[in-house]
């Protein structure tokens, strides 16, 4: 493994214990230097977990808004 490799993959790895990097525009950027491969491997990744939290999702047809609002919460 080459030397930049080696630094992008340890970059990759590693875990952060600062509460910038869970900031949604700290989440986009995250996800914005992925590549189109490796986006699609998160998006399946997702899916996998939800499916596996709940399976009867498979059988879910004409997925429909929610009904009234829809409030995000963030901690400021």
């Amino acid at each position: 493994m080459h030397e930049i490799e080696k630094e992008l993959f340890m970059n990759a790895m590693r875990i952060s214990h600062d509460l910038r990097d869970e900031s949604i525009e700290a989440k986009a950027r995250w996800f914005q230097s992925l590549t189109i491969t490796e986006r699609m491997e998160v998006f399946c990744s997702f899916t996998d977990l939800a499916l596996a939290a709940n399976p009867s999702l498979i059988e879910k047809k004409n997925a429909q808004l929610p009904q009234g609002r829809v409030q995000i919460l963030s901690r400021t």
